[in-house]
């Protein structure tokens, strides 16, 4: 991975669409990393374009937008492809005309019901996980006895913890294991990084084959496991999660690292 400028350079050359993690690679929490800005103008710049894409389904892409426009970012990169998206799509799918209860946030919620779910808080037909905020025991125990009981389960994403600007707090990986300890099951399927779902809509909204997207991302197991499972240029940025400890341990090996985005400027 210690690539030379040349190597670098032909690596990005094919990418047409950068497919953007958020927290802990674009911003930390409320913060703006260094040279994030920097980093799109540059994509537009050269011809490129990018797309932001987040495995945290505890906002809307509504409220995601509202964040990137307070932060600077051109209307043109507001576009942000949820978990959250990417659950709505396969349950409406798989469960036409079902009912889900809902383990999440509000505004998931209502997203949800925007995209045609039904949502049933007394006869659901399955349930599905989201990276909740305002979870309490009781909605705790309520999840563990339907999962219990045998009902399908869906989950939006994997991810352990979430970045913040203080270090990280638990996301819906935990829940997951919470639930596992409790009713003995993991979800039947998860559909944010690094599984098909939400690639799927990367590439229905994009309009690109996989040879001309990047994923790049702070994560080794969802990030870059992303783009090194699906076929395409994986990057990891060394701007949130992951430490250069932390790569050198794993089995996950991206096809470059970089310190930030705007580290990638001069090699597009």
């Amino acid at each position: 991975m210690n690539l030379s400028p040349q190597q670098k350079r032909a690596l990005l050359a094919p990418v047409r669409c950068f497919l953007l993690d958020m927290d802990g690679t674009f911003y930390l929490g409320d913060r703006l990393l260094d040279g994030s800005l920097d980093f799109l103008n540059a994509l537009e710049a050269t011809g490129r374009t990018a797309r932001f894409l987040t495995n945290n389904s505890s906002k809307s892409a509504r409220v995601y937008y509202d964040k990137l426009t307070r932060m600077g970012v051109k209307e043109a990169y507001r576009h942000v492809i949820t978990s959250g998206h990417a659950a709505a799509h396969y349950c409406l799918k798989h469960f036409p005309g079902k009912s889900a209860w809902v383990l999440g946030n509000d505004m998931l919620k209502d997203e949800l019901r925007d995209m045609g779910l039904h949502i049933s808080e007394t006869s659901p037909d399955y349930v599905l996980i989201g990276y909740d905020t305002t979870l309490d025991y009781a909605k705790m125990t309520r999840v563990c006895d339907l999962v219990r009981a045998g009902l399908p389960y869906v989950a939006t994403h994997p991810d352990f913890n979430c970045p913040t600007e203080t270090g990280f707090a638990p996301d819906i990986g935990a829940i997951i294991a919470f639930i596992e300890a409790s009713a003995g099951r993991r979800p039947d399927v998860i559909l944010g990084k690094p599984y098909r779902g939400i690639v799927d809509e990367a590439l229905q909204v994009t309009g690109l084959p996989k040879e001309n997207l990047a994923m790049v991302g702070d994560r080794l197991y969802t990030d870059v496991a992303t783009g090194v499972h699906f076929g395409m240029t994986s990057i990891l940025v060394l701007s949130g999660e992951t430490t250069q400890e932390m790569l050198d341990a794993s089995d996950i090996r991206p096809s470059a690292v970089f310190g930030r985005l705007s580290d990638m400027i001069p090699y597009l």
